[in-house]
């Protein structure tokens, strides 16, 4: 099997998995609104398995500015056109300045995720959203360690230990 086919295989496992454990934690938290915590696990899985766990760190932490930034700007005024470009430009910024560039698109997906919301409670959709965001990173992250953490095969632990004794 070629590389790109194996990295492909385990990239779709691992968007299946996440979507699945989404959904299962939806039903048995009897919480609906699954959205945005399945677009930020979809956001942190990266395709290619050499730099999945550096990657997914950089989103997760690009995910906090951005989100962050969206419930900062909400401090500030309401949503209209001008508060949400302050916003994606602080996100823009704070994610250049922590060198988080790997992470600015998911960053920006959480800031609109946060600040654009239909509904009178402005600050209890914001703030659901921030902790649907947050739980699809950790989710993500969680996924990625399950497929890429390298365990020694069963010989190799032997050995080591049979040396020890």
């Amino acid at each position: 099997m070629s590389e790109r086919i194996k990295s492909l295989l385990i990239y779709s496992a691992k968007c299946v998995t996440g979507t699945l454990i989404v959904y299962i934690l939806s039903s048995l938290l009897n919480y609906m609104d699954i959205t945005w915590c399945l677009i930020s696990v979809l956001l942190v899985l990266s395709p290619d398995g050499k730099d999945a766990v550096p990657l997914a760190f950089t989103r997760i932490k690009a995910n906090l500015v951005g989100a962050s930034a969206g419930l900062l700007c909400l401090l500030i005024s309401p949503n209209n056109m001008w508060i949400v470009s302050a916003a994606l430009a602080v996100t823009l910024s704070v994610c250049y300045f922590f060198k988080l560039d790997a992470g600015i698109r998911s960053a920006l997906a959480a800031t609109i995720i946060v600040m654009l919301h239909e509904g009178k409670h402005i600050w209890d959709t914001a703030l659901e959203r921030v902790i649907g965001v947050l739980a699809g990173c950790v989710l993500g992250l969680i996924i990625t360690f399950i497929f890429h953490y390298n365990i020694k095969p069963p010989e190799k632990i032997k050995a080591v230990n049979h040396e020890e004794a």
